[in-house]
């Protein structure tokens, strides 16, 4: 059933899609197998990664006295930025580079996992700072080669960085966020102990939870690898290759578990069980979008974060704006979604179904309301904001919200739609509020 979406291969299209993934281990205690993994590696010396919220938390500590009992050398580096910029990439290199170590492992959420990939690859191969980034942004030059260890450990259940090619940041000079993407920059292992997000506040989990939920449903409606242009070579193949049959697979047992368990775990920090299944939803999201890749709604989200003025939600650091990467993009979802239901009525008719809505009497032409509808019942359930009024933006900001998103082609142009300045333009007017 789910092979029918690409039985047509369109002419000069790719006929073959690639499934890569970080060898994972998932289960409550499994930190404290930390050690043990990174002597299998050959890793002597490590990188520790973390931030200053979570240095002194049992996580890190287990998995440090983890790597002290197999001896392996630590140099511990707390000073990771959430929400990473340029400069902070650029500093965490450094320290990769003066602490001469030949592994990392990341203790953190998605900012410590995409810091700890940019420090590995700047302090393998050295360049200048704009060359692996993004085009056009960036130079987008191929990674040269192999880096060296990294076993990543999250502490959030959302951006599944652990099993992405991927790692993100804001640009300061032009106020919005891209990226860096290769498969060389995916995690050796991963080891997700679903126990570490049970200390965390509401609404960490619940902006967490609903990016795994956008990256579910970005890749189950991205544009069927079978419409994208066949790569030069096979090993050029991106890893945002398009929604693909084993994409499809962890993108709607992510979405059913979301649908299911995404309001009691931000309701009840003891449900240990919502709180454990939100953490499988975010690894097999992350399985999936790291292979398929997202669209719309992260493409907008980067400059909603880079352009934030003055919105500074519960839960998170004090002293500085912050749209959190899950809030910034969800706030676009429900708009996305209306505008891309034309082209797969019946992709986001089940991405409905999955996440709990009854869609059975539902017309193709229902689709993205029933699917958007869904989302917002979510969305208010879990007290995220009301679309972008909510994080501070109004209808003059528009203008400077699409200039700041229309050059993330990577993700736009894996879209259901081709999206030029003005559909970009509707998407973000359609997200002003929806309540």
């Amino acid at each position: 059933m789910l092979c029918q979406h690409y039985e047509h291969i369109h002419e000069g299209a790719d006929s073959a899609f690639s499934v890569d993934a970080s060898n994972i281990t998932f289960g409550a205690g499994c930190l404290a197998e930390a050690g043990d993994i990174a002597k299998s590696l050959g890793i002597a010396r490590i990188a520790v990664f973390t931030d200053a919220g979570l240095v002194a938390t049992e996580h890190v500590a287990t998995v440090l006295n983890s790597l002290k009992a197999a001896g392996v050398d630590i140099a511990l580096y707390d000073d990771v930025r959430v929400e990473p910029t340029d400069e902070s990439f650029k500093a965490g290199t450094k320290f990769a580079m003066d602490a001469n170590v030949d592994g990392f492992i990341s203790v953190g959420g998605g900012s410590v996992i995409d810091t700890a990939k940019a420090a590995n690859l700047y302090s393998t191969h050295p360049a200048e700072f704009l060359d692996y980034v993004n085009a056009p942004i960036g130079n987008a030059v191929p990674v040269p080669g192999p880096l060296k260890p990294h076993i990543a450990c999250p502490t959030t259940s959302g951006t599944g960085s652990e099993c992405t090619g991927i790692a993100v940041f804001d640009l300061l000079e032009m106020q919005a966020k891209t990226g860096i993407a290769s498969k060389m920059l995916r995690p050796t292992r991963a080891l997700i102990d679903p126990d570490a997000t049970l200390t965390l506040p509401a609404n960490v989990v619940a902006a967490s939870a609903f990016d795994v939920l956008s990256h579910a449903l970005e890749s189950y409606t991205a544009r069927p690898y079978t419409q994208r242009p066949a790569p030069s070579a096979p090993s050029a193949r991106p890893s945002s290759q398009g929604a693909n049959p084993w994409s499809d697979l962890g993108c709607a047992e992510a979405l059913r578990l979301a649908g299911l368990y995404l309001e009691r775990a931000v309701a009840d920090a003891n449900d240990i069980e919502a709180r454990h299944q939100l953490m499988w939803a975010s690894t097999l999201a992350g399985i999936a979008f790291g292979n398929a890749g997202c669209h719309a709604p992260h493409g907008m989200s980067y400059s909603v974060s880079g352009l934030v003025r003055d919105f500074q939600p519960a839960g998170y650091p004090l002293g500085e704006p912050i749209v959190p990467h899950g809030m910034s993009v969800i706030v676009n979802s429900p708009s996305v979604f209306r505008m891309t239901a034309a082209d797969q009525p019946d992709r986001h008719l089940d991405g409905a179904r999955f996440l709990g809505a009854d869609v059975a009497d539902a017309a193709p032409s229902e689709a993205g309301d029933a699917l958007s509808e869904r989302i917002i019942e979510l969305m208010k359930a879990t007290g995220m904001p009301n679309g972008l009024s909510g994080v501070g933006y109004g209808p003059d900001d528009v203008t400077s919200l699409v200039a700041g998103s229309i050059n993330q082609r990577r993700l736009l142009d894996n879209a259901p739609m081709e999206i030029d300045e003005q559909i970009l333009t509707t998407m973000y007017e359609g997200a002003i509020s929806y309540w």
